[in-house]
């Protein structure tokens, strides 16, 4: 893909926290249209990364940019452009999963027939539509998750990050969310950066990985690539 633009990009990329590095001069490329799987161990830094670049921290030296915009002074445009599902779930439980779709298409600046429209598709796409006018507050966890998802996808986000989206979902939910997502990247030209920490799941998604550690960029490339080199350091 040596003629792919790249959607995301930073350069020497650090944050710190209490004067310690939770990222440490990350320099980093993702190609647009991939599947993008940020992997390593709890605390490595894969969230901070997420943060800086959906705009919700700052660094503390470096630069990013996202979609070609700077995350520090476009921010806002940045935000109108992607779609996050984070580690932690924050939904209205008030709303109804339609009420709540709807809500945040309009947020985006859908029009009220439109965002009606997209909730309605999605809802289906989510197999969701049989409970749309429940409380979300009565969904379970897996549901949760893909009402999320709906959500980071109702303006039409031409990238999709997403922090642990499989975490504490059960098997059929996991195998659903992994569906809809390949599809959505082979159908729509979406690029999804999705953090884990297990390896099964960039296995099994990813096009693209990059590994870090300890804030650290250990290694980056097509999963072929990656496997290429994993297979030949065993054999050495």
């Amino acid at each position: 893909m040596a003629d792919t633009p790249h959607v995301i990009q930073t350069h020497q990329l650090s944050r710190l926290f209490g004067g310690r590095p939770a990222l440490d001069g990350l320099t980093l490329e993702v190609p647009e249209g991939s599947f993008f799987g940020f992997l390593g161990p709890n605390g490595a830094g894969k969230s901070t990364t997420i943060n800086i670049l959906t705009g919700l921290l700052a660094p503390s030296s470096g630069s990013a940019q996202v979609l070609g915009l700077d995350v520090e002074t476009q921010g806002l445009e940045i935000k109108r452009r992607i779609g996050v599902v984070p580690d932690g779930l924050h939904l209205f439980e008030r709303l109804s999963g339609e009420e709540h779709l709807r809500f945040v298409g309009e947020v985006y600046g859908l029009a009220p027939a439109e965002a009606r429209r997209r909730a309605g598709q999605l809802l289906e796409a989510m197999d969701l539509s049989a409970d749309s006018n429940k409380l979300v507050s009565s969904y379970s966890h897996g549901m949760r998750k893909k009402l999320a998802l709906s959500c980071a996808l109702i303006h039409e986000p031409r990238i999709l990050f997403l922090d642990e989206p499989f975490e504490g979902i059960d098997a059929v939910a996991t195998r659903e969310l992994r569906d809809l997502l390949q599809k959505l990247v082979a159908s729509h030209r979406v690029t999804v950066f999705l953090t884990s920490h297990v390896l099964e799941v960039v296995d099994k998604l990813c096009t693209h990985v990059g590994i870090i550690v300890k804030g650290r960029l250990a290694a980056c490339g097509t999963l072929a690539d990656l496997r290429r080199g994993a297979d030949g350091a065993s054999r050495s």
